[in-house]
């Protein structure tokens, strides 16, 4: 999204805490347009900024979201080791995340590079230049906020863009309760983890980060997303965007709906 914002009344007024500073888009045009025809418009209604950079697949905008690191990252660093009781105020999401957690986010972000440089063995012409690492997304989009960029913790706590902002929180018990239905997690979990997840699987790579974090998600979402043997072939897969869910379930079918030409792909192996 091109904005850090907070609706006040839904569905009419909403605050912008922060405008970013670039935003990626892939574009396949209608016909007799070209991409920058529709990119110029896009860059029309947003306004000078955040920038928007061209894409140049739709690989680079799924494997490089960074929601699908933050949202359910933060989420399990700050819950999995809590107690169960009620808290007695809200704590804080960005300016909230310890040491700890940002290894987390920094896992997961390692396990996105793994699989990118998989595709890239595959073809080395395929285009994943776009896919950040977590750090570096930071650094693109709210450098100009941030006021210290030592490391991940450093730069997520001195956002001024997320000043204030707090954990999804429920009212109960006396107290406050997470929120795990919120979209942190019932969204960006199947629509981001679970395919970048899929992918990784079909190309061999492991992802330990990521799937500590979406085996404790799944449980927590009551869904089952990797199934009890580790495959991406749960339940409740089937509502997700991982490959998987849609008959992809090989490196060869990867291969040919990414259009990777497999004469300069595959040496044999897709």
């Amino acid at each position: 999204l091109p904005w850090a914002r907070r609706f006040n009344d839904w569905g009419k007024t909403a605050t912008v805490l922060g405008t970013k500073e670039s935003i990626g888009a892939a574009v396949v045009p209608p016909v007799k347009q070209t991409k920058m025809d529709v990119i110029l418009k896009l860059q029309g209604l947003l306004g000078v900024e955040p920038k928007i950079i061209e894409c140049p697949n739709i690989m680079s905008i799924s494997l490089g979201n960074p929601g699908q690191v933050i949202h359910p990252g933060v989420t399990y660093g700050r819950w999995h080791k809590w107690d169960g009781k009620p808290l007695a105020k809200k704590p804080l999401f960005y300016q909230g995340v310890d040491n700890e957690t940002a290894d987390v986010l920094t896992g997961i972000s390692d396990d996105i590079t793994k699989i990118c440089q998989a595709l890239k063995k595959l073809d080395p012409n395929y285009d994943l230049s776009q896919v950040k690492t977590i750090m570096e997304w930071y650094m693109a989009s709210y450098s100009t906020s941030i006021a210290d960029a030592s490391n991940l913790k450093a730069a997520m706590n001195t956002n001024s863009a997320y000043e204030g902002l707090c954990h999804p929180m429920k009212e109960e018990q006396g107290g406050y309760m997470p929120d795990f239905n919120f979209r942190y997690l019932s969204e960006d979990v199947p629509t981001g983890l679970c395919f970048t997840r899929g992918v990784g699987e079909l190309l061999g790579v492991k992802t330990p980060s990521i799937d500590k974090v979406l085996l404790w998600a799944q449980e927590k979402l009551k869904k089952e997303f990797i199934g009890k043997d580790g495959k991406m072939n749960g339940a409740n897969v089937v509502e997700t965007r991982a490959p998987q869910a849609f008959g992809v379930t090989s490196k060869d079918a990867l291969c040919k709906f990414l259009k990777i030409k497999k004469e300069a792909a595959c040496c044999g192996f897709c």
